[in-house]
Protein backbone atom coordinates (compact mmCIF):
# COMPACT_ATOMS: atom_id res chain seq x y z
CA UNK A 1 0.00 0.00 0.00
CA UNK A 2 1.55 3.28 -1.14
CA UNK A 3 0.36 6.52 0.42
CA UNK A 4 0.77 9.64 -1.67
CA UNK A 5 1.11 12.99 0.12
CA UNK A 6 0.50 16.48 -1.26
CA UNK A 7 4.02 16.86 -2.70
CA UNK A 8 3.90 13.51 -4.43
CA UNK A 9 6.49 11.77 -2.25
CA UNK A 10 5.94 8.15 -1.46
CA UNK A 11 6.02 7.09 2.21
CA UNK A 12 6.62 3.44 1.39
CA UNK A 13 9.94 4.03 -0.41
CA UNK A 14 13.20 2.78 1.09
CA UNK A 15 14.72 6.28 0.81
CA UNK A 16 14.71 8.38 4.01
CA UNK A 17 12.43 11.39 3.94
CA UNK A 18 14.78 14.34 3.21
CA UNK A 19 12.20 16.90 4.29
CA UNK A 20 12.17 15.96 7.97
CA UNK A 21 15.38 17.69 9.05
CA UNK A 22 17.57 18.79 6.17
CA UNK A 23 20.62 19.58 8.32
CA UNK A 24 20.86 16.01 9.63
CA UNK A 25 20.35 14.38 6.26
CA UNK A 26 22.87 16.68 4.57
CA UNK A 27 25.54 15.89 7.13
CA UNK A 28 24.91 12.14 6.76
CA UNK A 29 25.13 12.38 2.98
CA UNK A 30 28.25 14.56 3.19
CA UNK A 31 30.21 12.20 5.44
CA UNK A 32 28.84 8.83 4.33
CA UNK A 33 31.66 8.22 1.80
CA UNK A 34 34.53 9.42 4.02
CA UNK A 35 36.74 7.22 6.14
CA UNK A 36 37.12 7.76 9.87
CA UNK A 37 39.35 10.53 11.17
CA UNK A 38 42.74 9.57 12.63
CA UNK A 39 42.44 10.47 16.30
CA UNK A 40 45.52 10.12 18.49
CA UNK A 41 45.71 11.35 22.11
CA UNK A 42 42.41 13.20 21.73
CA UNK A 43 43.60 15.19 18.70
CA UNK A 44 42.10 14.85 15.22
CA UNK A 45 45.03 14.79 12.83
CA UNK A 46 44.63 16.92 9.67
CA UNK A 47 43.57 14.57 6.89
CA UNK A 48 45.43 16.09 3.94
CA UNK A 49 48.87 16.41 5.54
CA UNK A 50 51.69 13.86 5.57
CA UNK A 51 51.81 11.64 8.65
CA UNK A 52 55.03 13.12 10.06
CA UNK A 53 53.57 16.62 9.83
CA UNK A 54 50.16 15.52 11.12
CA UNK A 55 51.70 14.06 14.27
CA UNK A 56 53.17 17.47 15.16
CA UNK A 57 49.61 18.70 15.83
CA UNK A 58 49.79 16.72 19.09
CA UNK A 59 51.12 18.84 21.98
CA UNK A 60 54.49 17.42 22.98
CA UNK A 61 55.42 15.97 19.58
CA UNK A 62 57.61 18.02 17.28
CA UNK A 63 59.11 17.05 13.96
CA UNK A 64 62.05 15.16 15.48
CA UNK A 65 59.83 13.06 17.74
CA UNK A 66 57.32 12.49 14.93
CA UNK A 67 60.10 11.11 12.71
CA UNK A 68 61.26 8.93 15.59
CA UNK A 69 57.75 7.49 16.09
CA UNK A 70 57.35 6.80 12.38
CA UNK A 71 60.73 5.06 12.24
CA UNK A 72 59.81 2.84 15.21
CA UNK A 73 56.38 1.90 13.82
CA UNK A 74 57.53 1.42 10.23
CA UNK A 75 54.82 3.63 8.74
CA UNK A 76 55.74 5.38 5.49
CA UNK A 77 56.29 9.08 6.37
CA UNK A 78 55.09 10.22 2.94
CA UNK A 79 51.61 8.72 3.41
CA UNK A 80 48.76 11.15 3.88
CA UNK A 81 46.79 10.84 7.12
CA UNK A 82 43.59 10.07 5.18
CA UNK A 83 45.34 7.10 3.49
CA UNK A 84 46.43 5.44 6.75
CA UNK A 85 44.89 2.05 7.48
CA UNK A 86 43.20 1.40 10.82
CA UNK A 87 46.07 -0.90 11.79
CA UNK A 88 48.64 1.86 11.14
CA UNK A 89 46.62 4.41 13.13
CA UNK A 90 46.38 1.94 16.03
CA UNK A 91 50.14 1.30 15.83
CA UNK A 92 50.89 5.05 15.90
CA UNK A 93 48.42 5.64 18.74
CA UNK A 94 49.92 2.91 20.91
CA UNK A 95 53.48 4.15 20.33
CA UNK A 96 52.66 7.82 20.95
CA UNK A 97 50.42 7.34 24.00
CA UNK A 98 52.62 4.65 25.52
CA UNK A 99 56.13 6.07 25.13
CA UNK A 100 55.72 9.83 25.51
CA UNK A 101 54.17 12.31 27.91
CA UNK A 102 51.83 14.34 25.71
CA UNK A 103 48.79 16.63 25.71
CA UNK A 104 47.06 16.96 29.13
CA UNK A 105 49.71 15.12 31.15
CA UNK A 106 52.48 17.28 29.71
CA UNK A 107 50.54 20.51 30.25
CA UNK A 108 49.81 19.46 33.85
CA UNK A 109 53.49 18.59 34.44
CA UNK A 110 54.61 22.00 33.10
CA UNK A 111 52.09 23.95 35.18
CA UNK A 112 53.04 21.99 38.33
CA UNK A 113 56.72 22.83 37.77
CA UNK A 114 55.90 26.54 37.40
CA UNK A 115 53.65 26.42 40.49
CA UNK A 116 56.50 24.78 42.47
CA UNK A 117 58.89 27.57 41.45
CA UNK A 118 56.34 30.21 42.46
CA UNK A 119 55.63 28.49 45.82
CA UNK A 120 59.29 28.21 46.87
CA UNK A 121 59.85 31.84 45.92
CA UNK A 122 62.81 31.27 43.63
CA UNK A 123 63.98 33.99 41.27
CA UNK A 124 62.34 32.22 38.31
CA UNK A 125 59.14 31.78 40.34
CA UNK A 126 59.00 35.49 41.18
CA UNK A 127 59.51 36.36 37.50
CA UNK A 128 56.62 34.07 36.59
CA UNK A 129 54.42 35.63 39.28
CA UNK A 130 55.21 39.17 38.09
CA UNK A 131 54.70 38.25 34.44
CA UNK A 132 58.23 39.22 33.43
CA UNK A 133 60.73 37.34 31.24
CA UNK A 134 62.18 34.37 33.10
CA UNK A 135 65.35 33.56 31.17
CA UNK A 136 67.43 36.68 31.60
CA UNK A 137 66.12 38.82 28.75
CA UNK A 138 66.32 42.59 29.08
CA UNK A 139 63.23 44.48 30.22
CA UNK A 140 64.24 48.11 29.87
CA UNK A 141 63.20 47.84 26.26
CA UNK A 142 61.37 45.04 24.49
CA UNK A 143 59.81 42.20 26.59
CA UNK A 144 56.41 43.18 25.19
CA UNK A 145 55.21 39.59 24.96
CA UNK A 146 55.40 39.14 28.73
CA UNK A 147 54.61 42.69 29.85
CA UNK A 148 51.74 43.46 27.49
CA UNK A 149 50.97 46.65 25.63
CA UNK A 150 52.75 49.87 26.50
CA UNK A 151 51.14 52.07 29.13
CA UNK A 152 51.81 55.66 28.14
CA UNK A 153 53.29 57.72 30.95
CA UNK A 154 53.00 61.51 30.84
CA UNK A 155 56.31 63.22 30.18
CA UNK A 156 57.79 66.20 31.97
CA UNK A 157 56.44 69.61 31.19
CA UNK A 158 58.92 72.01 29.69
CA UNK A 159 60.12 74.80 31.96
CA UNK A 160 58.91 78.21 30.90
CA UNK A 161 61.54 79.91 28.73
CA UNK A 162 63.31 83.10 29.79
CA UNK A 163 62.59 86.26 27.85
Amino acid sequence: MVDESKDGASCASSQPNLFINPSITRSRAKYSGETSVARIAGVDLPRDKRVEIGLTYIFGIGLTRAKEVIAKTGVNPDTRVKDLSDAEVTLLRERVEGDYQIEGDLRRWESMNIKRLVDIGSYRGRRHRMGLPVRGQRTRTNARTRRGRRATVAGKKKAPGKK
